[in-house]
C-alpha cells in the first residue's frame, strides 16, 4: 500500500505548511532542499507540490489522500471532499472594491464585477438579489475597473495595499478566508486511523503553536 499522499499548495501555504509538519516532528529535509522535484517523501507521507485548483482535484478524484489549500479555492470550486481543519495560517479574505469614492450601489443599472472567483462572486450577489454582469480576469484583476471594463471587482484582500497604490478601496468584506485541510471521502472511510492520527497531530500543533 502506498504512503498517505498529501497535496500542498505550492508558495505561501507551503512555506507556513513546512513548519507545521516541523512542529508535529516530520523530517522536512526532502520538502526544504525540494530542488525541482514536485513529489518528496516525508517521513511516513508523500508529498505532492501543486497549484491551488489542482490540489482539489488531485483530493476529490482521490490520488492524494489529504490536501492543504486556500478556503477561496475550496469556496470557488465546491470540490466533493471533506473539509477537516481551518489551519489558522494564510489569513485574507474575499471582499468587494471599487474605485475611490465610487458610489457602488446607488443607481438600478446592472454592474458589471471583474473576478477570478466568478462562483464566488455570483453567490454574493445572489444573495443581495442583485443583477450582475461577472467577467472572469486571469490577472490582475485591480485592472478592470482602472480601464473601465468594470464597476467593481471581488477578490482576495490580505493588506489592502495593492488596492490603495492603484486607487481602488474596500466597500464590503464578504467573508475571511484561511488555510485548511481537505480530505478524500473514500480514503478517509478506507485510511481512516491513518489519516485521523495525522489530523490529531495537526490539532496538537496548532495549539502548541
Amino acid at each position: 500500500m502506498r504512503p498517505i499522499r498529501i497535496a500542498l499548495t505550492k508558495g505561501r501555504l507551503e512555506k507556513r505548511a513546512v513548519t507545521l509538519f516541523q512542529t508535529i516532528g516530520l523530517d522536512c529535509t526532502n520538502l526544504v532542499a525540494k530542488g525541482r522535484k514536485l513529489i518528496l517523501p516525508v517521513d511516513n507521507y508523500e508529498v505532492v507540490l501543486a497549484k491551488s485548483a489542482d490540489v482539489i482535484t488531485y483530493v476529490e478524484h482521490g490520488t492524494c489522500d489529504i490536501g492543504i489549500v486556500g478556503k477561496d479555492t475550496i469556496m470557488e470550486k465546491n470540490p466533493d471532499v471533506y473539509e477537516m481543519t481551518d489551519l489558522g495560517f494564510g489569513k485574507c479574505r474575499f471582499a468587494l472594491a471599487v474605485q475611490k469614492g465610487k458610489k457602488f450601489y446607488d443607481g438600478c443599472n446592472e454592474k458589471i464585477i471583474a473576478t477570478k472567483y466568478p462562483s464566488v462572486a455570483a453567490e454574493f450577489f445572489e444573495k443581495k438579489d442583485m443583477d450582475v454582469q461577472i467577467i472572469k480576469i486571469e490577472g490582475s484583476v485591480e485592472l478592470a475597473p482602472l480601464l473601465g471594463l468594470a464597476d467593481a471587482i471581488v477578490d482576495i484582500v490580505e493588506t489592502g495595499t495593492t488596492l490603495k497604490e492603484n486607487g481602488l478601496e474596500v466597500i464590503e468584506d464578504i467573508v475571511p478566508l484561511s488555510a485548511r485541510v481537505i480530505v478524500n471521502k473514500a480514503s478517509m472511510k478506507l485510511r481512516k486511523e491513518e489519516i485521523e492520527e495525522f489530523l490529531h497531530d495537526i490539532d496538537l500543533a496548532e495549539e502548541v503553536c
